[in-house]
């Protein structure tokens, strides 16, 4: 038993095994049938638990549905939050390709389930809330990349660096979505590539 568990109670460590029972079945019963379909009657019937147990834990199928994704979500924020202090235009074109590449690839690996993601960003306000946090938290990180560039004298400064960040992030996402719903015939060294392109050759300084 980990040490921080030694201090729980056996009902508080039964809480913590029904939680992650719930979430576990409910990430199932979603990739089943999609989130519209999904209810929290069926989430308790995989969990194997009471009637009405789910409730106990969660407000309702949004609240559960957004706990499991930030599991999957928590891939894509270590991409964000990689280290990022590149001292030449070259340099920072091979930090950002691979920042690319790992963001767009830690979606596809969960593909099943940011598919649901998204269907559920379109019907449930508080998922799409959630999701609006998600990218503000993107956005503010890329921004706080483009200042040191700026500042670091490697970047162009009449380039406002929050508008940047959004367009850049936005643009991201929306091509993540269309390899994760297999859009296109693209593959992801060709997006990885001609994103990467694109960017740094707005941002950037030419070397001379």
């Amino acid at each position: 038993m980990a040490k921080e568990d030694q201090s729980l109670s056996s009902r508080q460590l039964q809480a913590i095994r029904t939680r992650k029972k719930l979430i576990e079945a409910g990430r199932t019963v979603f990739l089943e049938n999609g989130f519209q379909k999904s209810t929290i009657a069926q989430i308790n019937r995989k969990a194997k638990t009471g009637y009405g147990t789910a409730y106990v834990y969660f407000r309702n199928k949004d609240e559960l549905f957004i706990e499991l994704m930030e599991d999957v979500i928590q891939r894509l924020y270590d991409v964000a939050e990689m280290p990022f202090f590149p001292a030449t235009r070259r340099e920072a074109y091979e930090t950002i390709k691979n920042q690319v590449r790992l963001f767009l690839q830690a979606a596809l690996d969960e593909q099943a389930v940011m598919r649901v993601v998204k269907e559920a960003i379109g019907v449930s306000d508080a998922v799409e809330e959630r999701w609006n946090d998600i990218r503000q938290r993107f956005i503010r990180k890329i921004e706080k990349d483009i200042q040191y560039v700026q500042e670091a004298g490697i970047a162009r400064t009449e380039l406002p660096s929050y508008l940047t960040a959004k367009s850049w992030y936005y643009i991201n996402e929306q091509l993540m979505w269309d390899l994760v719903a297999g859009e296109g015939s693209e593959d992801i060294e060709e997006v990885v590539q001609t994103l990467t392109e694109l960017y740094t050759g707005g941002l950037y300084k030419p070397e001379v």
